[in-house]
């Protein structure tokens, strides 16, 4: 049976996302037919800016690559521009001759960049911005010439202005009407955005009218006359004064069109074997140019492509940021107010914050922010669903940060909200999408929760609290992506301003930090009390005051609590080798405590799971061992394979270096969990080149290669240092730990460390600088020196309450 055809013209972000909704409802139903204009699959236009600027590569934003396509069953016509449609004979014909037939259509051709009728708008070097070819051409001409203009001040002329300055170029903005993006901003807001952008170099002109562009001899742009003005010299020119819908082929073919293709609240047209989706679409009498519209629009259509019949689109509030790093600046909806509408601002133009909020019949109607839109998440939230804002207006305008402890009874944002309440707003993704996704695909970051549901790959606005959910879903193994912002939300300091304060001001203690700081939560929070227990420890030695309710319950009570509630014990296997008494005593400790599972591990460690809590002090005690720290942010094992000793590959001892590494670093605690590996030969075989410090040993002695990880996503160590000898190899391991013990982030791997600070700056700090290698790695050695072993402790009976049962009266 021949399944029904469906044809989708326009491979941009709405047709694309229409693709990915229908096939969640109705994998199978269709045999599916694409036609892109452009010779790129979908990528996501709104990052086009940070390409330009030189912060991403095209490659980065390509959200449905070739294979997805070919992966789904869907034929892919790229840089095939659609140009005739036979509604007679339901056929759509391509500008290269390519036809496809159709039983369901899809119109997503988008809109067209609208270009000013003025004398020299056709010279070499006039672009309008609208694609990725455009975005190529401006790439180009500004690695060869050095001076342009871009003719408007709205949203996408900003982003173009900006990206242009980034590369080198002398930019001119020209705007005709009193201020920036009029459409998103009042004049307040603008003229601080204006202030933060010229002191970055961009000249604007306002009020200024365009009325020629001056070409050369060779029909090369070069000047931009204005109607009461000197020329302004440019050797490129960027047309950003708007757009309009691509109602071309639509016209063409008699489809019902006003400003856009006219749909109905279902996406469908006037024939109604067509839908039509995205910034071609005139919906009510408004056509949307922003991407979280069309994503609404596209789940609508694709619920009634898949034949469910249920959707309904009713219009979108639109909200509008800046993709301009540094620049944080959020509106939405009627922020200009009017007759009935009351406003609350608050001004501080020294600081460069502005926040001003409208309010009507005790709901929140418009909001524009400059300087501090950390809140516009939420009261966009406010703004869509009308939420009464009575009870809240002596707070409001301080965000929902400040209305109540670290969130609400003391969760923060993340925890506090349903599964049903929507996270990302630009693509329509709730909590509860982002918590299934990060449980059942195995997700730990950020970008993986971005691949896998979209969520904070738009916009960026809510990374915040994807961040929180997945802190606290995925746990321990969570390895936040380094960035400066606050610690918490218990507080406005970075990590770097937490560890610096503490160290300039002699901090020994969790709450002597907290209280200097002036912590807004007088306690803290399950997120940052053991940061800055292990700041504390870290920066002051022998000197810094532990506490032990800080610490996650496995470094309590050092093992690792199991899902059941019983706890797995590691003891420490120096570089994987071990005696046959040392297996007598685990083999007679396994049969003594009646513990269920013995288990060798990839680390050459043998984990013996289910021991009950109350047992753990006598099987310390019994095995005599010290403690592996399985369970810790810490020195988890060095994994080595035999060597010279007994290998005829091995070209040095790697069972003795690994020994020797771990005994010297056994006790040390880290930002997060550190594993080593020691190869005897380049062949590998510990797997050195995914550790986050990994020995390789050569003829001539041993390379060292750092910031690696075998987790989900592994990641490859990069070489560090070539050195000669054995004492060589502990003093640069130790003195790269010790940089990462000083300045790396709590719960951040070595391989962010190092990708945050890079490379050569470890390399300058430990290779090239031999005495700052040496104070690092005596530094280390301080520290480490006299820390107890915590097994050893609670068989002595320190804390021993926490392992005795409770005895019933």
């Amino acid at each position: 049976m021949r399944k029904d055809r469906l044809v989708v013209v326009g491979n941009g972000m709405a047709g694309a996302r229409t693709l990915e909704e229908l096939l969640k409802y109705a994998p199978e139903l269709y045999d599916i037919t694409v036609f892109g204009a452009e010779p790129l699959p979908n990528y996501n236009r709104i990052l086009r800016s940070p390409v330009l600027a030189g912060e991403q590569q095209i490659s980065e934003i390509i959200l449905n690559d070739v294979l997805w396509y070919e992966r789904h069953g869907i034929r892919l016509h790229l840089d095939s521009k659609v140009v005739r449609l036979d509604r007679a004979a339901r056929r759509v014909v391509s500008e290269n001759g390519t036809a496809a037939d159709y039983d369901r259509l899809l119109l997503a051709t988008g809109s067209k960049p609208v270009i000013l009728p003025i004398p020299g708008r056709e010279l070499e070097g006039v672009i309008a911005y609208r694609d990725a070819q455009d975005t190529h051409r401006m790439i180009a001409a500004a690695a060869r010439h050095g001076q342009a203009v871009v003719i408007g001040g709205g949203l996408l002329g900003l982003e173009a202005a900006n990206g242009l300055k980034a590369r080198g170029m002398q930019v001119t903005v020209v705007h005709l009407m009193p201020w920036l993006m009029e459409r998103q901003l009042d004049r307040a807001a603008a003229l601080l955005l204006q202030h933060s952008l010229e002191a970055r170099g961009i000249r604007f002109l306002l009020e200024a009218r365009t009325q020629a562009i001056l070409g050369d001899a060779h029909g090369q742009v070069c000047a931009v006359q204005l109607a009461d003005g000197e020329p302004l010299p440019a050797q490129l020119v960027v047309m950003a004064v708007g757009i309009r819908p691509n109602t071309e082929l639509a016209e063409a073919a008699r489809l019902h069109c006003d400003r856009g293709i006219v749909v109905n609240d279902t996406m469908q047209t006037f024939d109604p074997r067509i839908y039509a989706v995205g910034e071609c679409v005139s919906h009510r009498g408004i056509a949307y140019g922003l991407v979280a519209p069309l994503f609404e629009m596209a789940k609508v259509a694709a619920n009634h492509l898949a034949q469910y019949g249920i959707g309904r689109y009713c219009g979108s509030v639109p909200s509008t940021r800046l993709k301009v790093t540094g620049i944080d600046l959020f509106s939405a909806g009627d922020f200009q107010g009017g007759r009935g509408a009351e406003e609350i601002v608050l001004s501080d133009a020294a600081a460069g914050v502005y926040k001003k909020l409208v309010i009507r019949d005790d709901k929140l109607v418009g909001s524009v922010m400059y300087g501090d839109a950390a809140d516009g998440a939420w009261y966009f939230r406010l703004l869509r669903e009308g939420t009464n804002v009575a009870q809240l207006r002596p707070q409001l305008m301080f965000g929902d940060r400040n209305l109540g402890n670290a969130g609400y009874q003391g969760r923060d944002r993340a925890a506090a909200m349903t599964d049903a309440m929507e996270v990302c707003g630009c693509n329509g993704v709730c909590k509860g999408t982002i918590v299934k996704a990060i449980k059942e695909q195995g997700l730990f970051t950020l970008e993986e929760v971005r691949k896998y549901t979209k969520a904070s790959s738009s916009c960026g606005s809510c990374t915040g609290l994807v961040e929180q959910l997945l802190l606290s879903t995925a746990g321990g193994d969570y390895s936040p992506a380094p960035q400066a912002k606050p610690l918490c939300e218990c507080t406005e300091h970075t990590h770097e301003e937490v560890r610096r304060t503490i160290r300039e001001q002699h901090l020994l203690s969790a709450d002597a930090a907290m209280k200097m700081m002036a912590w807004q939560t007088p306690n803290g929070c399950a997120k940052c009390r053991p940061a800055l227990n292990y700041y504390v420890l870290s920066t002051w030695p022998r000197e810094a005051q532990d506490d032990p309710q800080s610490r996650f319950i496995n470094e309590r009570a050092h093992a690792n609590i199991q899902k059941n509630g019983t706890f797995s014990v590691v003891p420490r296997i120096w570089g994987g080798s071990s005696s046959a008494a040392e297996l007598r005593r685990i083999a007679d400790v396994v049969d003594k405590y009646q513990i269920p599972t013995v288990k060798i591990t990839g680390g050459q460690r043998i984990d013996l799971l289910g021991v009950k809590k109350e047992d753990l002090p006598a099987v310390w005690r019994d095995l005599d061992m010290p403690s592996g720290h399985a369970y810790a942010k810490a020195l988890r094992t060095v994994k080595t394979c035999v060597g010279s000793e007994w290998c005829r590959f091995g070209v040095q001892d790697s069972t003795r270096m690994g020994i020797e590494l771990e005994r010297a670093l056994w006790r040390m605690y880290a930002p997060h969990k550190v594993k080593l590996a020691v190869s005897g030969c380049p062949r590998n075989c510990a797997e050195a080149g995914i550790k986050d410090v990994g020995v390789i040993a050569v003829e001539s002695g041993w390379e060292i290669h750092v910031a690696g990880n075998g987790g989900i996503k592994t990641e490859v160590a990069q070489f560090f240092a070539k050195v000669d000898s054995r004492e060589d190899v502990l003093e640069h391991a130790g003195a790269f730990l010790q940089l990462y013990r000083e300045e790396g982030y709590y719960l951040e791997r070595t391989v962010h460390f190092v990708a945050r600070v890079g490379l050569e700056y470890c390399r300058a700090r430990v290779v090239g600088d031999r005495e700052g290698r040496k104070a690092l790695y005596q530094r280390l050695q301080f520290a480490i020196s006299e820390e107890p072993d915590p097994w050893k402790q609670r068989v002595a009976g320190v804390a021993r309450h926490e392992f005795e049962s409770l005895q019933g009266a």
